[in-house]
């Protein structure tokens, strides 16, 4: 799942390319292809489309494999959503998938290429240097605004009925750049927290953790009399304990991994003093065998790996994919075992956490963008349209009827090909083969699938205590800074985030003192940090005005 803190992780390879492409707008087909980046016509009525189109052309698509179905389907062409989706549309598409793992850098080759497909799913916000509104200058993608008035209805309405959302699925200056996926509940936008063995909790007389320093009691009680090799342990994949970053621990002493805002400031939480705080907590579970040894390099593999031989007792995870991941793998060891929620930590018991996993109605994964070189661009804006019918948010959302659902008094129902799947497929990748549902596309999400997805008590009851925290107060928008505070800003945190990194892990493992700290808050200070939080305030100034 992607970070909700937008646009705070750039990419300074990929900046550093499109500046250099940036001058070749005309290879690309330039900002004005097929005159479709006037200003919106909001008066013109928009063109309703009959499903499935006749058409004889096919469009190409540009988009990675959902992470579930890695090692279960090769490519989209032999996912049964994919086969789908193409019949109802009645446009037939041709797929390259970027390798798992590696979407920027093929991202970045395909730009280098100058080969465009006709459609790229791809998250502009936090992906592309400079926004998606660069993207449109360097004549990568199309201004849709257009093309939206004309060809997309279903979209058009939605925006129109939710402004809110409309503000921001669209860049300061009010450019439409993807169709947009869309978390279409406020239940749908918090599912990862903290997670841990409630049957070990009973076991040895112990309440679920609320404090930081009960938090402390709990690992240590698992490390000493239940024999837990990891008590804790969460991964650090792509980056250093890189599912912490939202607030899960360090939250408690009121920061997190990136930006995020107080009173309309932005700030930067590695260089607060709650920063270091949760540095020191860290340090001390370490050196007292409380975290995985190898934490520093800590993937999904080995993360699963400990917590189903009993080696860990607790982690940060979703509650579909962890939880519901986790349980049939603590049970076949241990048949009493039972994974569940805890609240995010605090210092203080009775408080409600600062900070905790909370995203945004969009925050920009899943978005699907039209190139400047697309054969017919209105084709593909009345594909991509189907995905906000009410028949496509069933589709998107719930698959084929009867196969994938059934519809009993009126309330879309999984089948038990999802559910219960014959090829002992979990739920998770049972969903994504048949359905979007279960994480993101050109679509607004249904609550409903959450409620079935969330098969187990224990996940639905995970979802409701990670929602009580004030973390929606502090996080901020979908924000980009301008096409011209781009390769400044990525150089900056780039730099800044390596920084921020290093610090960690050697404070964190015993290579540096805590006190080191004060340097490395110097350091980030002249790498320009005061200046990539200037430009953030900026990018949000612009968002609150638009």
């Amino acid at each position: 799942m992607k970070k909700w803190v937008a646009g705070s992780l750039s990419i300074a390879l990929l900046g550093t390319m499109l500046a250099a492409c940036s001058s070749n707008n005309d290879k690309n087909g330039g900002s004005s292809n097929s005159g479709n980046n006037g200003n919106s016509s909001a008066e013109q009525p928009a063109e309703a489309t009959t499903y499935p189109i006749k058409t004889d052309k096919t469009l190409s698509y540009w988009g990675e494999i959902n992470g579930q179905l890695i090692g279960v389907k090769e490519s989209h062409k032999d996912i049964p959503f994919f086969q789908e989706w193409q019949k109802k549309t009645g446009v037939p598409l041709e797929f390259t998938e970027p390798p798992t793992g590696q979407v920027k850098e093929a991202f970045n080759v395909m730009l280098a290429s100058g080969k465009l497909p006709d459609m790229v799913e791809y998250n502009f916000i936090g992906d592309f240097p400079g926004g998606p509104e660069k993207a449109i200058q360097d004549g990568y993608i199309v201004k849709l605004n257009d093309l939206i008035d004309k060809y997309a209805p279903n979209l058009k309405k939605y925006l129109q009925d939710n402004p809110d959302i409309d503000k921001m699925v669209k860049t300061d200056s009010g450019s439409y750049y993807a169709f947009p996926f869309i978390r279409g509940d406020e239940y749908l936008r918090v599912f990862q927290g903290p997670i841990i063995r409630k049957d070990w909790l009973d076991e040895l007389g112990l309440a679920v953790p609320e404090t930081i320093d009960d938090w402390t009691a709990a690992l240590t009680a698992f490390k000493e009399k239940k024999g837990a090799a990891a008590p804790l342990t969460f991964n650090s994949k792509p980056r250093f304990f890189n599912d912490g970053g939202n607030g899960a621990f360090m939250g408690a002493f009121g920061v997190t991994r990136g930006f995020y805002q107080e009173d309309g400031k932005v700030v930067f939480g590695p260089e607060q003093e709650g920063y270091k705080q949760y540095l020191e907590l860290f340090r001390d579970w370490y050196s007292k065998g409380l975290i995985d040894k190898n934490i520093a390099t800590a993937d999904t593999k080995s993360v699963d790996g400990n917590i189903a031989s009993g080696a860990t007792g607790a982690s940060i995870g979703n509650a579909g994919g962890g939880i519901g991941k986790w349980q049939p793998l603590v049970e076949a060891k241990d048949p009493k075992a039972v994974l569940i929620g805890a609240p995010y930590p605090v210092l203080k018991k009775g408080d409600t956490p600062k900070f905790g996993q909370h995203n945004t109605a969009y925050a920009s994964e899943g978005t699907v963008a039209i190139t400047t070189q697309a054969k017919d661009p209105e084709l593909a804006v009345k594909m991509l349209d189907y995905g906000y019918s009410e028949e496509g948010g069933l589709f998107f959302n719930f698959g084929t009827e009867g196969v994938s659902y059934n519809m009993k008094d009126g309330y879309p129902t999984y089948t038990d090909l999802l559910l219960k799947n014959p090829d002992k497929l979990a739920p998770a990748q049972a969903i994504s083969l048949y359905t979007r549902g279960s994480y993101n596309g050109p679509f607004v999400q249904d609550k409903r699938y959450a409620e079935q997805f969330f098969a187990l008590q224990s996940q639905r009851d995970a979802v409701t205590t990670w929602q009580k925290t004030d973390a929606a107060k502090y996080q901020l928008p979908p924000i980009t800074p301008s096409p011209e505070e781009a390769s400044e800003y990525a150089a900056i945190m780039n730099d800044i985030n390596t920084l921020v990194d290093e610090m960690s892990l050697k404070i964190i493992l015993g290579t540096e003192p805590a006190d080191a700290f004060a340097k490395y808050v110097d350091k980030m200070k002249s790498l320009n940090l005061d200046r990539a939080i200037e430009i953030q305030q900026a990018a949000l100034d612009r968002y609150n005005n638009r």
